[in-house]
């Protein structure tokens, strides 16, 4: 078994907890700076709780977040991943709660180690108990080293790997190497799910003692996928397109999004795992959304997933998946796994839809060509001409590389363009990408600011019509921000 984050494997019956002279009196004091970190931060109106508790907590107890996980009898799922972690976790919530669970979970989406504490703290009591049935936590991809050794999860679910931050998180298969370390710590008792339709992930620890359980789909559609002789081919901004085990190009009977899909090695014969949980069918719901049949081993039932598109079905799929990999200690009930879903509202920044007077804002976090183009094809599924405010910066929390906006399927955008706004600290690029991309100098604007960047979208669109606001993750916050203290928005912790 490798070593995680430096620290070797306790042994059976020993524990990784710090000394007995870190007393449970430190604890409790890093509970209560937490707790009143994060009441001053609602009160003072600087965040709501989701990061600041977290980083106060760990400065008086550098292993609070161990502490909390051992003293708590729930299921402890982590979910990671490049696109769809947010969603997942809301999801499994759901489920969880249709079930009669208590959840205490990182729901605003604050995935790195202060925001995952804040939620230990948040759900834990000043004696150190935490009463939630259910600990689910959105974990960012290269934080998960660090936090699954101290939560030592019962489930670890993975949704996928795309090329996202390059100067973050490296490249694919460094990323993967990563994640393949928690699986191997993983214990026999534990689950690693895993989306048996991305090659990578699918391919991850094959030695571990975890049991592991694949999710996917099985639908005869290929909503991203092109023609071509061999059969269907995976969309151009597509990452893992080579067998992991000997690099030859991979064979696919169908692509649902990206990379994913039905695929198999001609060379060595390394093929996509059986389906635990797989999707047979998919068809557009007439109230938005998809009606979906999904096979699991508590039985073949139909699903309404509200969320569109075909990336919120294998969303829905993972936490099914999750759902049944012990992360939940009742069987599921498929009357009840209907309802939580299709009463599901997007999370905050996905194709969030947004009353701004006489017009609707659509609110979208694209941080990646996969999860960019996903969401291009949904809106252009929509009627009408688009009006566009494109907003991406280059913090260090955004990603410094900014390369990838060349991946992105602009083209396919721009014959409906009505007008654009390019935004953020990177919005001269973004403008020249949208050139690059046949939109015209008449129907572009260049505005740093977000508030003018916003004044002046919308300034374009007709009343009654739609902006759809493509943003990174720093420009999200700040135009949603933006739209709180105008009164369009409730804050996204409250979301």
């Amino acid at each position: 078994m490798r070593t995680i984050a430096g620290r070797p494997p306790a042994r059976s019956g020993e524990s990784n907890a710090p000394a007995p002279s870190s007393s449970q009196a430190r604890f409790a004091l890093a509970l209560a700076a937490g707790k009143v970190a994060g009441t001053a931060s609602r009160v003072l109106g600087v965040g709501g709780g989701t990061s600041f508790p977290g980083a106060a907590a760990r400065w008086v107890d550098p292993h609070v977040l161990q502490k909390a996980a051992a003293a708590s009898d729930a299921r402890k799922v982590v979910v990671t991943g490049s696109n769809g972690k947010t969603t997942t976790c809301r999801m499994l919530a759901a489920l969880a709660q249709a079930g009669g669970l208590s959840v205490t979970q990182n729901r605003s989406g604050s995935n790195l180690l202060q925001g995952v504490i804040s939620a230990a703290v948040r759900g834990t009591d000043l004696r150190g108990r935490m009463d939630a049935q259910l600990l689910l936590l959105e974990v960012d991809e290269a934080t998960v080293r660090l936090i699954a050794p101290d939560v030592r999860p019962d489930t670890f679910l993975i949704t996928n790997i795309f090329r996202d931050q390059l100067d973050r998180f490296g490249e694919l298969y460094s990323m993967a190497r990563g994640l393949e370390e928690v699986i191997e710590a993983l214990p026999a008792s534990a689950t690693a799910v895993l989306n048996g339709d991305d090659p990578l992930v699918a391919s991850l620890a094959p030695g571990a003692s975890a049991r592991r359980l694949y999710f996917g789909i099985r639908a005869a559609s290929a909503d991203a996928a092109s023609a071509g002789a061999d059969g269907p081919v995976p969309e151009h901004a597509a990452d893992t397109v080579r067998c992991v085990r000997c690099q030859q190009r991979l064979s696919y009977r169908a692509v649902h999004l990206s990379h994913l899909g039905d695929y198999e090695c001609p060379a060595c014969g390394n093929a996509r795992p059986g389906l635990d949980v797989a999707v047979t069918a998919i068809r557009p719901s007439r109230g938005g959304g998809s009606e979906i049949t999904v096979e699991t081993p508590a039985g073949t039932f139909p699903l309404r997933v509200s969320l569109p598109g075909v990336h919120n079905v294998y969303n829905a799929a993972a936490a099914l998946a999750g759902s049944i990999a012990q992360a939940l200690p009742r069987p599921l009930d498929p009357a009840q796994a209907r309802q939580s879903l299709a009463d599901l509202r997007p999370a905050f920044g996905r194709l969030e839809e947004i009353q701004a007077g006489d017009r609707q804002v659509v609110l979208a976090f694209v941080k990646n060509p996969t999860a960019y183009n996903a969401t291009l094809r949904e809106v252009l599924r929509r009627p009408g001409r688009k009006h566009v405010l494109a907003a991406h910066s280059n913090t260090v929390v955004d990603g410094e590389d900014f390369a990838w906006l060349w991946d992105v399927d602009l083209e396919d955008l721009v014959p409906h363009l009505a007008s654009v706004v390019s935004s953020g600290t990177r919005a001269e690029e973004v403008a020249l990408r949208f050139k690059y991309a046949g939109a015209g100098p008449a129907a572009m604007e260049v505005l740093p600011s977000r508030s003018a960047a916003l004044d002046r979208a919308l300034a374009h669109t007709p009343p009654g019509e739609s902006l759809y606001i493509f943003a990174g993750y720093t420009p999200m916050r700040e135009l949603r921000s933006i739209m709180q203290r105008r009164g369009w928005v409730r804050p996204s912790w409250e979301e």
